[in-house]
C-alpha cells in the first residue's frame, strides 16, 4: 500500500489558511465601504475605493513602481544567488558547511539591524563613499538613500539569503555526473549550464523568484528608510495612508489589491512553468 505522505501536510496547510483568511477577511470587508474621514467607515456598500485605484494615475503608478522595484530584486539576486549557491553546492571542503551557516544566520538578522547598517555602510561620510573617493572613482558621494537604487539594494541585502538556500537544495539534488558526462561528451562549460544545470534547477529557480517577489512587494521596512519618503511603494502608501490620512477604508483597499496583484502572478507563473514542463517532457 502507498504511503500517501502528502496528506501530512494537510493540518499546516489548514491552519496557514485559516490564519490567513481570518486577518485578511477584515480589511476586504473594511474596503467596500467609504471613509468618512477622521477614520470613520461608512454603512453603505460601494465599489467607489476600488474604481479610484484602478483609475487615478497616482495609484497605478505606485503600483507600478512596486511592482518594478520588485522585479529588479527578483533580477538581482537570481545573478548573485545563482552562482554562489551552485559553487556551495558544488564546494568539496570543509569551508562549505560554514558558509552555508553563515547564510542562514544572517537571514534571521531582523530587516531593521539589516537596513540600519546599509545606511552607515552607504552614509555620505561612510566606508563606501570614502573608499571610492580615496580611489578616486567619484568626486561625490554616491545617494544611496532616498533613491530607487537604494530601496533595491535593501530589498536585495534582505532577501538574497532565501534566494540563495532554495537554489542550494535544488542544485545539490542534481547528480554532478551529468555535467561530468556532458563535457566529457564535448560541451563547454556554458553549454552544460544551459542545458543541464538551468532546465534541472529550474524548480528552485522559479521558487526563489516568487519567494523573493513576494517578499519585495510586501516589504515595507527598506522602502520607508532607505527610501526615505520619496520613493513611494504600495506598502509605504498603506502605512501613509493609515496613519497620515487616516482613511482606512482605502487602506484596506489598496492592501487587497496588492494582495490579488501578488496571487495573481504567483498562480500565472506556476501555470505558465507547469505549461513549460509538461512541452519539455512532451505531454499535451
Amino acid at each position: 500500500m502507498r504511503t500517501r505522505w502528502e496528506w501530512l501536510l494537510l493540518p499546516p496547510a489548514l491552519i496557514s489558511l485559516a490564519l490567513l483568511a481570518t486577518t485578511q477577511i477584515v480589511f476586504l470587508r473594511v474596503s467596500f465601504f467609504a471613509d468618512r474621514g477622521l477614520g470613520q467607515i461608512g454603512s453603505d456598500v460601494t465599489l467607489a475605493n476600488y474604481v479610484k485605484v484602478f483609475t487615478d494615475p497616482f495609484y497605478l503608478n505606485t503600483l507600478w513602481l512596486t511592482v518594478q522595484v520588485s522585479a529588479a530584486v527578483v533580477t538581482c539576486s537570481l545573478l548573485i544567488g545563482f552562482p554562489v549557491a551552485y559553487i556551495l553546492a558544488r564546494l568539496q571542503s570543509r569551508l562549505a558547511p560554514i558558509l552555508i551557516a553563515a547564510i542562514v544566520v544572517t537571514s534571521f538578522v531582523t530587516i531593521v539591524v539589516k537596513v540600519l547598517g546599509l545606511i552607515i555602510i552607504f552614509g555620505a561620510d561612510g566606508p563606501m563613499n570614502s573608499l571610492l573617493r580615496g580611489l578616486a572613482l567619484i568626486d561625490r558621494p554616491l545617494k544611496l538613500l532616498g533613491t530607487i537604487p537604494g530601496v533595491v539594494v535593501g530589498l536585495l541585502h534582505y532577501t538574497l539569503g532565501f534566494m540563495v538556500l532554495v537554489l542550494l537544495g535544488v542544485i545539490q539534488s542534481i547528480p554532478q555526473n551529468l555535467e561530468d558526462a556532458a563535457m566529457i561528451h564535448g560541451a563547454n562549460r556554458w553549454r552544460m549550464y544551459w542545458r543541464i544545470v538551468l532546465p534541472l534547477s529550474l524548480p528552485g529557480l522559479v521558487g526563489g523568484a516568487l519567494i523573493v517577489f513576494n517578499l519585495s512587494m510586501g516589504a515595507f521596512t527598506s522602502a520607508a528608510l532607505l527610501g526615505g519618503g520619496r520613493v513611494l511603494t504600495l506598502p509605504v502608501l498603506i502605512q501613509r495612508t493609515i496613519l497620515l490620512e487616516t482613511k482606512y477604508a482605502m487602506a484596506a483597499t489598496v492592501s487587497a489589491v496588492l494582495l490579488v496583484f501578488v496571487l495573481l502572478i504567483n498562480l500565472i507563473s506556476v501555470y505558465l512553468v507547469s505549461r513549460l514542463k509538461a512541452a519539455r517532457l512532451g505531454v499535451a
